[in-house]
């Protein structure tokens, strides 16, 4: 599971990998050359409408999904099955706790830090310190997986509100190692 857990704020829709290594596709009937890049926030070209959407960020969905696919797993393997994550760290952890790792992860764009920032809002102050805007929280449309700051329309409040259930959960506690 080289993936799991692999960005401060979720699961990028395309590996950190590809910055430095676009994927190159050569089309020998056209003799052109087609590349896609990493891109986690705005684009750099207008290819694609401008807007780098699946070639980086986080999708909320996405991550969503992956996390229930981790807990499923998780009910049918139990602690029999340990994955490393993060990936480098030597800590074993079980499908279960994988998904709780990634569901803090997301929870934490929203939640504010030390500082009274929350990470969806970027470094705009008005949200930490003005009251008028303090607990106006954006529900944008994907998310800078570096930083967590929203991109895309900041009104999905349908998928982006995926992260009621994610704040339960983790308000629950986190899920005993049984091992």
């Amino acid at each position: 599971m080289r993936w799991a857990v692999d960005g401060p704020f979720g699961i990028r829709s395309l590996s950190r990998r590809y910055r430095d290594h676009p994927y190159r596709f050569f089309d020998p009937r056209t003799g052109r050359c087609f590349e896609v890049a990493y891109e986690p926030g705005d684009s750099d070209s207008a290819l694609f409408g401008g807007n780098s959407n699946w070639r980086g960020p986080v999708w909320f969905p996405i991550n969503y999904l992956i996390i229930e696919a981790l807990e499923r797993y998780h009910h049918f393997y139990g602690d029999t099955l340990m994955v490393e994550c993060p990936i480098g760290s030597g800590r074993r952890l079980n499908l279960g706790q994988v998904a709780d790792e990634l569901a803090h992860r997301l929870t934490s764009i929203f939640l504010p830090g030390a500082d009274g920032r929350r990470p969806v809002h970027g470094g705009d102050p008005r949200y930490a310190a003005d009251p008028h805007w303090r607990d106006l929280i954006l529900f944008s449309e994907y998310f800078h997986p570096e930083t967590g700051r929203g991109l895309g329309a900041s009104h999905q409040t349908s998928w982006t509100a995926l992260v009621a259930r994610l704040l339960a959960q983790c308000a629950a506690g986190p899920r005993p190692n049984r091992i």
